[in-house]
């Protein structure tokens, strides 16, 4: 039994039983059969998916080149980035600062944030999301791309303007809107 009036109270409940249906995920993100796609002019490989983790989260590796990042965005789930390498400016609610390898940032939910890599070399991230969702934003909206290296795809006028018409239906569908700056 917990205490009301604790709000670092939690409820004592039993661990539920193992799910064997459940498998480990090893990821190699150069593996060949890694889904990868070129979104925001970076690379990213997703390397646990959320159909893996029950939809409870997903983690993508995302490789962004200098120039590269997404546009202002907000979305109703949480987002967490681990720089490996690299640098990038990370805008949270107007606010901009240069974030450098090692760093961990943490986006709230619903809060307008945005990347950008200024630094003249490419940045290595990790991304997670939860729940998950994003992992399949990500496949429906990017370019596919053979591998972590190839370089992004350069998609005609006619496939950036199909991107674009898909992109307005994709955005409420994963619970994601652009934010003016």
């Amino acid at each position: 039994m917990t205490d009301p009036a604790d709000p670092n109270a939690r409820a004592v409940t039993a661990i539920p039983a193992d799910d064997p249906g459940r498998t480990l995920t090893l990821a190699d993100p150069d593996g060949a059969d890694m889904p990868r796609v070129s979104v925001a002019g970076g690379t990213y490989t997703i390397l646990v998916s959320g159909a893996e983790t029950a939809g409870r989260y997903c983690l993508i590796d995302m490789l962004v080149p200098a120039g590269g990042g997404p546009p202002p965005h907000r979305h109703d789930f949480e987002e967490m980035f681990t720089l490996l390498e690299g640098e990038l400016e990370f805008t949270f609610r107007g606010q901009s600062q240069v974030v450098r390898a090692g760093s961990t940032v943490n986006v709230p939910a619903n809060a307008p944030h945005a990347f950008k890599n200024l630094s003249g070399k490419t940045a290595h991230m990790l991304c997670m999301c939860t729940p998950a969702g994003q992992d399949e934003f990500f496949l429906a909206a990017g370019f596919p791309v053979a591998s972590r290296m190839s370089p992004a795809p350069q998609p005609t006028p006619e496939e950036r303007a199909a991107k674009a018409r898909l992109l307005e239906t994709l955005l409420p569908r994963y619970r994601t809107e652009m934010v003016r700056p």
